[in-house]
């Protein structure tokens, strides 16, 4: 007991004795404590800083997950463009167009006045009387939508430039010489040049949409009889992706997107609705044309086909050559082609036609008579095996006399037909423009395909992925990946347009 008690008094008195003289004490605490932190803070200066996910326990649950950016890899930058080249264009929707009043084309945002149901065609109210040539303002509208929009260039993956081309060379197409058709394309190359984001890539990572068909842009000299403008032939303009209505099969810088329909769907059940109903409709027709003759196109083949179409009871008819025509009526060309099995599309005023889109979104297999209607345009939103939702027949057979439409399509049997009518009635999302006053929750509509069409071919150039092959053999490239000879070959053997 004395040896324990001993212990215990000489550690009291040795705690006693530390704290004895209080100033040297503290001064101790103060020198160690300065040496500590010391340390410390050195060791901070050298290591990463590092983020350190606390062990799971009963009372904290499970670990926190790390953030995803969902937008990486997706952000777009949009130039902030002066009015001239966009909004002052709607103010002035007057001049748009010498033949038609566009201001009731431009209101909704770009869709136009809302359509009546009074025929019962239509499904829900989600239906517009849209302008083909509305394309740029609704694109633009969209894109403010967008949920990866940054307004820090060097994030972006592509930058967008709201110019709306073809509203402003619609205005000039007639009547003005070659200098006041380039004025508002060269002074929007100024001002992009001037700024910092062009001069990163040269304007290879920028896109922009020009609504119209890529004729209306490409015009070869300055002569004043020569038609449109030369944006997309100037060096600037080659060096940005153009997104066009009509692309050129000779060309690598312009894409075909979907023509705008009647329907802008603002939520997934819409969509799905107007599927489930192009499903299960009753087709009676098994083929049908809405169009007119191109008595000035020396090798259209119109003529034929309308004069195919009056000599089958199989086939219904709205002609479109007078003024009284229901050809202008939206409901009476969406209710033929909803009631038909098969809508033929031939060439009209240049290869495409925004029929072909009406068509499919009312359910009916497109008909076409050249490969360069859709299958080399529209690359990002229809499949690359043409023969699961159309069909192709040679329009030199049916200038020949060779072939009878009717018979073509009689081949084909129920499984077949039953089909062709699946595939394009899945399709529909991926051909029509949501209202751009909205966005979609699960569903890509052609906005969304062609956004992430642009990003891609951005990171292909990036990554110097892009092949370098002729302009001339681009259609090939578009189609299969490659030059080399192709079955369609003589059907792209002129060399303009």
């Amino acid at each position: 007991m004395a040896t324990l008690g001993n212990r215990r008094n000489g550690g009291y008195a040795r705690k006693r004795l530390w704290c004895a003289i209080p100033v040297s004490c503290a001064l101790l605490i103060i020198i160690s404590f300065t040496f500590i932190f010391d340390l410390g803070y050195k060791h901070r200066e050298v290591t990463p800083e590092v983020m350190i996910t606390p062990m799971a326990s009963p009372s904290m649950g499970s670990p926190p997950s790390p953030v995803v950016d969902r937008c990486s890899g997706r952000y777009i930058y949009v130039h902030d463009l002066p009015g001239r080249f966009n909004s002052d264009m709607i103010s002035s929707c007057r001049t748009l167009s010498k033949w038609n009043d566009m201001c009731p084309f431009v209101s909704n945002a770009g869709l136009g006045p809302r359509l009546n149901n009074a025929e019962g065609v239509f499904y829900g109210t989600e239906w517009y009387a849209t302008n083909q040539f509305a394309l740029e303002l609704i694109f633009h509208n969209r894109m403010k939508q967008y949920e990866c929009l940054t307004t820090n260039s060097s994030l972006a993956s592509a930058i967008f430039v709201p110019f709306y081309a073809g509203l402003d060379i619609g205005r000039y197409l007639w009547g003005y010489n070659t200098s006041v058709r380039d004025a508002t394309s060269r002074d929007l190359i100024r001002w992009l040049k001037s700024r910092p984001e062009w001069s990163t890539m040269g304007g290879r990572d920028h896109f922009m949409v020009a609504g119209r068909i890529t004729w209306d842009f490409r015009r070869l000299t300055d002569e004043e009889d020569d038609w449109g403008s030369k944006l997309l032939v100037i060096p600037e303009g080659k060096n940005m992706t153009v997104l066009v209505i009509e692309s050129s099969p000779w060309h690598k810088n312009d894409f075909g997107i979907p023509y705008p329909t009647y329907f802008h769907p603002s939520k997934d059940s819409e969509v799905q609705l107007w599927q489930e109903r192009m499903r299960r409709i009753r087709r009676p027709w098994l083929f049908s044309f809405a169009g007119a003759p191109r008595p000035n196109i020396t090798d259209s083949i119109r003529n034929e086909i309308i004069g195919q179409c009056r000599q089958s009871r199989r086939c219904k008819l709205l002609e479109c050559d007078n003024g009284r025509s229901k050809c202008h009526s939206p409901s009476s060309v969406m209710g033929m082609f909803q009631r038909s099995i098969f809508c033929l599309q031939p060439q009209g005023d240049s290869y495409t036609r925004r029929s072909t889109f009406d068509a499919m979104v009312a359910g009916c297999v497109p008909v076409f008579f050249h490969p360069g209607s859709a299958y080399v345009q529209y690359v990002w939103h229809l499949p690359r095996n043409h023969s699961e939702y159309s069909v192709l027949i040679s329009e030199d057979e049916v200038r020949d006399g060779k072939v009878r439409i009717e018979e073509v399509l009689e081949r084909f049997g129920k499984k077949e037909v039953m089909a062709m009518r699946e595939e394009v009635v899945r399709m529909i999302p991926r051909l029509v423009y949501a209202d751009p006053r909205t966005r979609l929750e699960t569903t890509k509509d052609a906005f969304d395909v062609t956004v992430e069409g642009v990003i891609q071919r951005v990171k292909d150039i990036k990554g110097g992925r892009v092949p370098d092959f002729s302009e001339a053999e681009s259609w090939k490239y578009a189609v299969t990946g490659r030059g080399g000879e192709h079955e369609w070959d003589h059907f792209f053997n002129r060399t303009s347009q």
